[in-house]
């Protein structure tokens, strides 16, 4: 499997938690989420934020969907949040490809 088929893999896995009624959070600082755009009825828990956001989030019981500016940010919250027991967390990038899916 060539690099190109992850990524489609990725972005179906992505879709299809999505359309599961995923929740969307956006790891980007509060100011960026606010004043450069978002995904309507996605929520901002900074990456910074996510470990103390930890129980709210296994709380949710629907698959996560986390985007960010870049994609770094994101994957380091996908990884604190799998470190911790959430297993349906998918790091979608930027939340602008994200916005792209729904």
């Amino acid at each position: 499997m060539g690099f190109f088929s992850f990524l489609c893999i990725r972005k179906s896995k992505i879709t299809e938690a999505i359309r599961k009624g995923a929740v969307i959070i956006d790891v980007r600082p509060a100011f960026a989420f606010d004043q450069h755009g978002r995904i309507p009825d996605s929520i901002n828990i900074p990456v910074d934020r996510i470990a103390i956001n930890i129980e709210r989030i296994r709380s949710m019981n629907r698959p996560i969907v986390l985007c960010c500016e870049y994609g770094i940010d994101c994957n380091k919250a996908a990884l604190m949040l799998k470190e911790k027991g959430i297993k349906d967390v998918y790091s979608g990038g930027n939340w602008r490809s994200v916005f792209r899916k729904i």
